[in-house]
């Protein structure tokens, strides 16, 4: 069993595609693309965000999380339970780094809790986190 498709009775895969006998070169091929690289977290911008996430799942806030590397922006979603929507979104979008800053805290409303320049700034909006406490 193979993952090609099955071809007609009689025919082989030479005369259904012909094959290319152009060689790119890796280097010649990356420089040519005109897709900018996607937008990331790096090392230190990453290790703040989990730390905050790693008390949270300490307390029993959170479950779950998620990173998308996107074009315009990176998203770390954070979940109760990984089949619904996102309980909070950590965004870095540099586009607006020189005017309102590149990160902010969004709920699942999509209300911003929180927007800056420095991340652990923004991530400070979780220690001001109400809980609910039966009595």
């Amino acid at each position: 069993m193979t993952d090609q498709p099955d071809l007609p009775q009689g025919e082989t895969r030479s005369e259904r595609q012909p094959t290319s006998n152009v060689v790119v070169h890796l280097h010649e091929y990356r420089s040519s693309s005109q897709d900018p690289p996607p937008i990331t977290f790096h090392r230190r911008e990453l290790d703040m965000i989990l730390r905050v996430y790693g008390r949270m799942v300490g307390d029993g806030e959170w479950r779950d999380y998620a990173m998308d590397h996107l074009r315009d922006r990176a998203v770390f979603s954070v979940f109760k339970r990984s089949g619904e929507m996102p309980l909070f979104r950590i965004e870095k979008n540099p586009r607006l780094a020189a005017k309102q800053g590149a990160y902010s805290v969004v709920n699942t409303q999509g209300m911003i809790l929180k927007r800056g320049h420095d991340l652990q700034q923004v991530l400070k909006v979780f220690d001001k986190m109400l809980k609910l406490i039966k009595t």
